[in-house]
This record gives C-alpha cells, structure tokens and sequence, in this order.
C-alpha cells in the first residue's frame, strides 16, 4: 500500500496536500482519498463532485464516490472553500484507482483555518489506523 509521507490523513481515508508546504500560511490544498479507501471500495466508476465557490466545516460531506458494488461520503479533510474540481475524474473516475495521490486528486480547496490542520494524522499515525 502507497502512503506518501508528505501529506496529512484523515480517520475516514481522506488525504490532504498542502500546495506549498514550504509556507506556514500556505492556505491551498489538494484533497483525495488514499490508497488504502481506493483499495476498499474496487472500481470507482462515478465521483460527485462539489460546485466551485462551495464552502464547507471540517468534516462535512463534500461529495461522494461509486465503487461498482458500494457508495461513500467524502469528507472534507478543514473548513475550507473550493476552489476547483478534477474536471478529468468526470469522464476517468477511475484514476482515483490508478493514481490516487496525483491524477486522482478530488478537489483543491482553500483552508478557512488553517490550525484545524493540527487535527489531522500524519504517517505514523494513520500506518497505524490502517494495520
């Protein structure tokens, strides 16, 4: 199972990506599901995706995804506002699939609070969550 060291978790298997992780007021991230949630759910065949300019609490639903034999919430990962969609997962949602942490990516999003962050898990610990 891939889990990218550079990227906080979620309890419910959301990944978030900071888009300049080298700013501490870096308020723009990427957000996905991971390996391990891609592997769960098999063939993801559609992805609902969030209107641009929606706003959401942290944890709310943003979304969902249809697997072949299930469907799931998404999770927003922070309050935050999105700022776009992976219009590509209209058309391929199976790239969550092949490539969860880059083509997969779900939506991009700006950070209302950016000390909800320290709620997050990092490797170790969602490692552990998923052993």
């Amino acid at each position: 199972m891939n889990i990218p060291d550079n990227l906080k978790y979620t309890k419910e298997h959301e990944w978030l990506k900071l888009e300049d992780p080298s700013l501490e007021t870096s308020k723009n991230a990427y957000v996905g599901i991971t390996d391990f949630a891609q592997g769960e759910l098999g063939d993801i065949v559609f992805v609902e995706l969030p209107n641009i300019d929606d706003s959401f609490d942290q944890n709310d639903i943003f979304g969902t995804i249809e697997a072949v034999k299930t469907l799931a919430d998404l999770y927003i990962p922070v309050s935050a506002k999105i700022i776009e969609v992976n219009d590509k997962l209209e058309d391929q949602p199976e790239l969550i699939n092949s490539d969860p942490y880059n083509d997969g990516w779900i939506v991009k999003i700006k950070i209302n609070d950016t000390s909800e962050l320290d709620c997050l898990l990092d490797l170790d610990a969602y490692n552990k969550l998923t052993s």
